[in-house]
């Protein structure tokens, strides 16, 4: 597990300040946090549907008898109040495997919020890289600006006294052109990498520190395993299939017959008592081949979810080795530009000298300035893909998750409501008061 320091709230200046930022208000999060709730909540009612169920109602009549003869009244008002009670007894199983098909269910949630999870915290990555590949562009644009407008000067001065001729100073001249060009362009996609992390990041950028890649130990094929195993996308498909696998099951359990407790207690308003209870057995004869094609659908929609299990488990091996590929060259780039710059460095000094003693023309110096500008905008590419691919290489494994990056949040507990609410409490219960407070405390957050 990787650990990172505790973040001020203002504004990220680093990493592990900007991953925090972006978990703390990614209302991606919070939006998939109330749909795990909302699962949770299909436990609750199929553990209600074994529960006894009471209903009470009150109904008056009045009735009208033109028969009647004095001293009988013609009419008459009667008024019952009534309560009455009802228990499945029997149902097939029906009602148990619905109530483990929704715990599936809650569980392939669960690990649907951990995948929008990782997209978020990989987003945040991307953002912060962003803006600091964007600064340093800007920043290297404005240097090759400013020795672009020395070696201008340089040339004009060298035109004066006859040393260049007139073509040399309209190369400068071009290529100062270009390069306010450039700075233009890479200022405006600074501007937008800015409002990218707003978004992402839910605070503005600070300074952009050093960031450092994400140790990655495991080889190629050792990543590719554990991914298959633990990544959420994987498990909540395996979850689904459960579920499917149940729902089945149930479809099948509803041609069998059900039995059931009635039970009602009565007074009117001549506070006179009746009771009655009674048993109901009773199941489908004909259906009219309803029950059987349900089944059958049923039985469809388990093959596609075992079908998107198996095409879950490609996506992901080819998302491990994308990202190690990525990874991979992103390192030799950085290695390679590394050279590249040592090299470039020692050709633009040579050359700047040369062209004093005339041994070389303005094109010359603008071409070596060129290349040695190419070789520092490489490597700064590089050393920010190589950030970006580590982290993409976590989330491809399943490990880009607050738990893992060491997160100093409050991380969502996503077995809290659940056991509030997985034994159906009604609301004035203590379980369903403490419930209404959880509620009432996540709304006001």
């Amino acid at each position: 597990m990787m650990a990172f320091a505790a973040a001020p709230l203002a504004r990220a200046d680093t990493l592990a300040d900007a991953l925090v930022a972006t978990y703390t208000n990614s209302g991606l999060l919070e939006q998939n946090r109330a749909l795990l709730r909302a699962a949770d909540e299909g436990v609750a009612q199929s553990v209600a549907a074994t529960l006894p169920v009471i209903n009470w109602s009150v109904s008056t009549a009045r009735n009208f008898n033109s028969a009647a003869t004095p001293p009988q009244p013609r009419t008459s008002t009667a008024t019952t109040a009534r309560i009455a009670a009802s228990l499945t007894l029997y149902d097939g199983g029906a009602n148990q495997l619905a109530i483990e098909a929704q715990k599936e269910i809650v569980l392939s949630t669960r690990q649907s919020l951990r995948s929008v999870e990782q997209d978020v915290l990989f987003r945040g990555v991307q953002a912060f890289m962003n803006v600091r590949r964007e600064r340093e562009f800007v920043q290297l644009r404005q240097n090759n600006l400013g020795l672009i407008t020395q070696e201008l000067q340089a040339a004009r001065d060298r035109f004066d006294v006859g040393e260049v001729t007139r073509t040399d100073v309209s190369l400068a001249e071009a290529r100062l052109a270009a390069s306010q060009s450039q700075l233009a362009a890479a200022q405006g996609q600074l501007s937008q990498a800015v409002e990218e992390y707003r978004a992402a990041v839910g605070l503005a950028p600070g300074a952009s520190g050093n960031a450092s890649p994400a140790p990655v130990s495991q080889s190629l094929e050792e990543a590719k395993a554990f991914a298959v195993r633990n990544h959420p996308a994987i498990l909540e498909v395996q979850h689904s299939v459960a579920a499917a696998e149940l729902s089945i099951r149930r479809g099948e359990a509803a041609v069998r017959p059900n039995l059931s407790l009635d039970t009602s207690v009565a007074v009117n308003q001549d506070f006179d008592e009746s009771a009655q209870i009674g048993l109901t057995f009773g199941g489908p004869i004909y259906s009219g081949g309803t029950i059987s094609s349900q089944v059958r659908q049923l039985q469809a929609n388990r093959d596609a979810t075992r079908a998107g299990l198996h095409l879950a488990r490609i996506g992901i091996e080819q998302q491990v080795g994308n990202a190690y590929a990525a990874l991979q060259v992103a390192r030799a780039s950085r290695q390679a530009s590394e050279q590249q710059i040592s090299a470039a460095q020692l050709a633009f000094e040579g050359v700047r000298e040369e062209a004093t003693l005339g041994a070389r023309t303005t094109l010359d110096t603008l071409n070596a300035e060129q290349e040695l500008l190419d070789a520092q905008a490489n490597r700064i590419a590089a050393q920010v893909d190589e950030v970006i691919a580590s982290y993409a290489v976590l989330a491809s494994m399943g490990l880009l998750t607050a738990d893992h990056l060491g997160l100093p949040v409050q991380q969502y507990d996503v077995n809290a409501y659940y056991n509030l609410v997985r034994n159906a409490p009604t609301a004035r219960s203590a379980q369903g008061q403490a419930l209404d407070r959880v509620l009432e405390a996540l709304s006001r957050d």
